[in-house]
């Protein structure tokens, strides 16, 4: 997966997808994974989505036993629009590709309850 790893934000667990083609690839990885994959479904333009980028990036760092996973809906719209995205923020979670839960908006605690609560099961 270190093809994936982001140069921008230097931890190996923050992978940010510029491309339908690196989606695809990492989403068939992670669906042979034992990993939880926290996707965060966010915009540049988005106020609430700056708020929560340094949040997602400290939890990327504390929960290492799990992916995190940038995708900008405005260059992956594709993506966006087939998890059902109409929102920003919204993280969704996956474990071997099945979606197990989701949280829309900026609720750092209600993220951190909801990564605690997936990453072992």
């Amino acid at each position: 997966m270190g093809n994936f790893f982001s140069s921008e934000t230097k931890s190996p667990a923050l992978i940010v997808i510029r491309s339908m083609d690196e989606w695809k690839s990492f989403f068939e990885i992670s669906k042979k994974s034992d990993k939880l994959m926290v996707v965060d479904f966010h915009a540049a333009w988005c106020g609430p989505c700056q708020y929560m980028e340094p949040v997602f990036k400290a939890f990327s760092l504390k929960y290492e036993n799990a992916d995190f996973v940038k995708i900008d809906v405005d260059e992956l719209s594709e993506v966006a629009s087939e998890f059902g995205v109409d929102a920003m923020p919204t993280f969704v979670f996956f474990k071997k590709g099945k979606e197990i839960d989701r949280l829309v908006g900026s609720n750092k605690g209600e993220l951190k309850e909801k990564i605690t609560k997936h990453k072992n099961y």
